[in-house]
């Protein structure tokens, strides 16, 4: 998105009425607490395990996990029970699969092959029968997304539902099938960001056999509720950035509000959690401008000062940096300290040594990467995205989420987190991998940032192509790894801090999927971005 283009959003933004938003609230807040009421209704008069999957499922792809989440993990241990009771129906591959797909999600410890031996043959191969149920398919389609390391049989699953969904999908005969068939193929449900993935079920939900009225308009109505809680919210961050004047002023960095304040609801998206989206949208900015400085602004000298600097924490010796940079470092340090101060106030706790650590640590990665542009080096792909994880800044938005999200924060907790545990560092590195797969990088086009492909072809002579399904490969594998870390709780961390750490990693390929998240970005992509925030869910 073009400088241009991200002010005129902003500009419209500060335009919104907030009065209008705590008006619609009030408005419609006790409809959807009588609504949700009904749902909780329905759910206690459910008996089969089967209806209450496929309620669940539509309950999450809805966005409305957040109301029923005891009363989702009431019906999954129900569900459990039966199974362990060797009550539950495997007959039929949909149930199988989605029962296995939302019981792992919820940290159920479930083994495929003991899911799934009932549709292989002696040699782990899935029979022919199981291919013309197209329904059972797209549903072992989704669960294959699920797979931990090792776990063979889920690429099995993958690529046998793949081949044999292109097959069938032009002639499939339910409109609502072939809609969700051709929207998996495109990325699988685990990928996708609720946020967005809510508005894309509520068009499809309204036309299935299956559906709820009083569900959907639920939905409708919650989805819009949110939508203006996050709007009033952008529009106080557009005042903000616009009295700060770094949008304007630091001409060679990118003015890119909408779009970081966008990565933050897709990471956590409910309303109890204003104060995360509000001081991480403006951390994201200033580590933008930051990763500006390094890539565009400073000499090497100088930015080997500037490292020196966040590394001491000293803003004593900022007069030694050129104005523009010394104000860039001036934003870091206050925004840091925004942050810490309101962890300390909040939440009891002195945060700003691991902040400061954290951004030490970013600085120290840039400047590799600067180094090598300087020098012209060309560092192997393990060595690039060993610093990589580093300098694309997820480890400091984690850290803020984990800081901003937890209640009950101790020192035991910091110091786990502060040794950035595996779930943090698969969820950065899928969105490295997601930006350098990124259909059009200006930043590669330019020749002025390194990237995996280019990497990977560097290192081992490989075609454009070989390298980016390389690197494609390296995106599910380190999914498996972060789908164990989220899904068996690995580090006791809080549930709304893992999701975070999945929807950091979902939202980049969103975010990747149709240009490089910044400059380039389609049409499509841009209409999909303010959806978000300006389209609302249809009444009907």
């Amino acid at each position: 998105m073009s400088p241009n283009m991200g002010s005129t959003y902003t500009e419209h933004a500060m335009m919104w009425d907030c009065n209008s938003v705590q008006e619609y609230n009030e408005k419609y807040f006790e409809e959807v607490e009588k609504m949700k009421d009904d749902v909780r209704g329905l759910i206690d008069q459910l008996m089969d395990p089967l209806a209450m999957l496929e309620l669940i499922d539509a309950i999450q792809r809805l966005g409305l996990e957040y109301h029923f989440k005891r009363e989702i993990k009431g019906m999954l241990d129900s569900v459990h029970e039966h199974t362990n009771a060797n009550r539950f129906q495997y007959g039929e591959l949909h149930a199988a699969t989605l029962r296995f797909r939302l019981l792992r999600q919820h940290g159920y410890y479930e083994m495929p092959q003991d899911v799934f031996c009932k549709f292989t043959d002696d040699s782990g191969n899935f029979m022919s029968a199981v291919e013309d149920d197209v329904k059972g398919l797209l549903s072992l389609y989704e669960a294959s997304f699920h797979g931990f390391e090792g776990e063979t049989i889920m690429d099995k699953a993958r690529v046998l539902s793949i081949a044999h969904l292109r097959r069938q999908k032009d002639d499939i005969s339910s409109p609502v099938l072939a809609w969700k068939i051709e929207h998996a193929l495109e990325m699988p449900i685990h990928w996708r960001p609720n946020r967005l993935e809510a508005m894309w079920f509520m068009e499809v939900y309204k036309d299935d056999p299956g559906m709820n009225p009083t569900l959907l308009k639920l939905a409708k109505l919650d989805y819009n509720l949110v939508q203006s809680i996050h709007r009033e919210e952008l529009s106080q961050l557009a005042r903000w950035w616009s009295e700060l004047g770094l949008g304007t002023s630091m001409t060679f960095s990118r003015d890119n509000l909408l779009e970081h304040y966008l990565w933050n609801v897709t990471m956590v998206f409910e309303p109890q959690y204003k104060a995360f989206r509000e001081m991480t949208t403006k951390m994201t900015c200033v580590i933008t401008l930051i990763d500006d400085v390094y890539d565009k602004l400073g000499s090497l000298n100088e930015l080997e000062l500037l490292t020196h600097l966040i590394d001491r924490w000293d803003v004593t010796r900022a007069d030694e940096l050129p104005l523009t940079m010394r104000t860039c470092f001036q934003a870091l340090y206050n925004i840091t300290n925004e942050i810490g101060c309101w962890v300390l106030k909040e939440r009891g706790i002195e945060v700003h040594p691991y902040l400061q650590k954290a951004w030490a640590d970013q600085c120290k990665a840039y400047l590799v990467e600067a180094n090598w542009c300087y020098k012209g080096l060309k560092p192997s792909v393990q060595d690039y995205l060993s610093n990589a994880v580093r300098s694309v800044g997820g480890f400091i938005v984690l850290l803020c989420c984990f800081f901003i999200t937890t209640d009950d924060l101790t020192k035991d907790k910091l110091e786990c987190i502060s040794r950035i545990p595996s779930v943090m560092q698969c969820s950065t590195l899928i969105g490295r991998l997601n930006n350098d797969l990124a259909p059009s990088s200006c930043e590669l086009a330019a020749g002025d940032k390194l990237n995996s492909v280019e990497c990977y072809i560097n290192e081992s002579g490989a075609s454009n192509e070989e390298a980016r399904e390389h690197i494609r490969n390296h995106v599910h594998e380190a999914w498996k790894a972060l789908n164990r870390d989220a899904f068996t709780d690995k580090y006791r961390l809080p549930g709304p801090f893992v999701e975070a750490c999945l929807n950091l990693a979902r939202a980049s390929h969103w975010i990747y999927q149709y240009g490089d998240g910044h400059e380039a970005r389609s049409q499509e992509a841009k209409e999909q971005l303010m959806s978000v925030l300006v389209g609302p869910a249809g009444s009907d």
